[in-house]
């Protein structure tokens, strides 16, 4: 219970239910009306209501006051890294520094089709087969060019076994290996 009820003054009567409905509807928010006109959250409620307004949730609000311009940018930029870089809506959303529900919704308005983690992930296989085929020709090329195996390994961080099979999906004609280890009697024993 209130102890004192709160003083109303007749600039409050004169802030009518449609006038608050206008200013709304123009983007206004609950708390700005509040503000502006003096009345209590309740109040500027009930008069939005008794003049019939629809009301708007918070994301609805934050997306009507954006420039559409701006907005449309990000859209198509986000629709471009799903669709042509493989980006998932995690990815979209930290780029957009957004929620996934608001990149994916982003996505939707800039055009793009949300698809299926099995789509993203034959994606995401592919766009790396094409990376390693890349990489398995540069290997080619430093091979014939006379470095070694274990040379090219330590250079790539990857292990002796990856860079033999990375050259051979390369096609690559393999010198004769070296037998560095003691000579060994090729005849057979009894």
């Amino acid at each position: 219970m209130n102890p004192h009820p709160p003083v109303t003054s007749g600039a409050s009567k004169a802030v009518t239910p449609q006038a608050l409905r206008e200013q709304y509807e123009s983007g206004a928010t609950v708390d700005e009306l509040v503000a502006a006109s003096g009345l209590s959250y309740g109040t500027v409620l009930n008069r939005l209501h008794d003049a019939g307004t629809v009301m708007r949730s918070s994301w609805q609000t934050r997306r009507m006051r954006q420039d559409p311009q701006a907005r449309r940018r990000l859209a198509a930029r986000l629709r471009t890294l799903y669709e042509q870089h493989g980006a998932t809506l995690t990815e979209l959303a930290a780029a957009a520094g957004e929620t996934r529900r608001a990149a994916r919704r982003l996505l939707i308005e800039g055009g793009g089709t949300v698809r299926t983690t099995q789509q993203t992930l034959r994606m995401r296989s592919a766009a790396r087969a094409a990376e390693r085929r890349k990489l398995a020709v540069s290997l080619r090329a430093r091979y014939e060019a006379g470095a070694t195996v274990p040379e090219l390994a330590r250079e790539h961080s990857y292990s002796v076994a990856t860079v033999y099979r990375l050259l051979h999906q390369a096609g690559t004609r393999m010198r004769p290996q070296h037998n560095h280890g003691p000579a060994r009697d090729t005849r057979r024993r009894p």
